[in-house]
């Protein structure tokens, strides 16, 4: 578990891989932010705005901790929202599956971005080392 970090900028390929997870979770849980809606209206509740409003926020800082995560912040931003949509599972239930899913994904792209970020450093010292020998 010496893999996992919560404050700091991962290497190259750990940057892709948590890019793409927190990118394609802030999509989906747009979607959920619309099941969101969807019920409250159907319900007669008069939140149906609110939970579209917090769900579009949410997605959005989603999509924009993509872009951040080359700064020192970005991951602990990214574990913020990995909760914030395990929150979500008490307006939509369903979300706990999605919060489980790309909790899972965050968790595998720390980890195998960070192995793969060693291998890459030791391929590259191998080669220098055999064009400086």
């Amino acid at each position: 578990m010496r893999a996992l970090i919560f404050y700091g900028v991962p290497g190259k390929m750990a940057r892709r891989l948590l890019a793409v997870v927190i990118g394609t979770q802030g999509l989906v849980v747009f979607f959920g932010a619309l099941v969101a809606r969807s019920l409250a209206s159907v319900g007669g509740s008069g939140t149906s705005g609110s939970f579209m409003l917090t769900g579009s926020v949410l997605a959005v800082l989603c999509i924009l901790d993509a872009g951040l995560l080359r700064r020192p912040w970005g991951v602990t931003m990214g574990w913020v929202l990995q909760i914030a949509t395990f929150a979500c599972a008490f307006i939509v239930p369903l979300m706990l599956l999605v919060g489980l899913l790309f909790g899972a994904l965050w968790l595998t792209a720390l980890i195998q971005g960070r192995a793969m970020d060693e291998h890459t450093r030791q391929v590259d010292a191998a080669w220098h080392a055999a064009q400086d020998g």
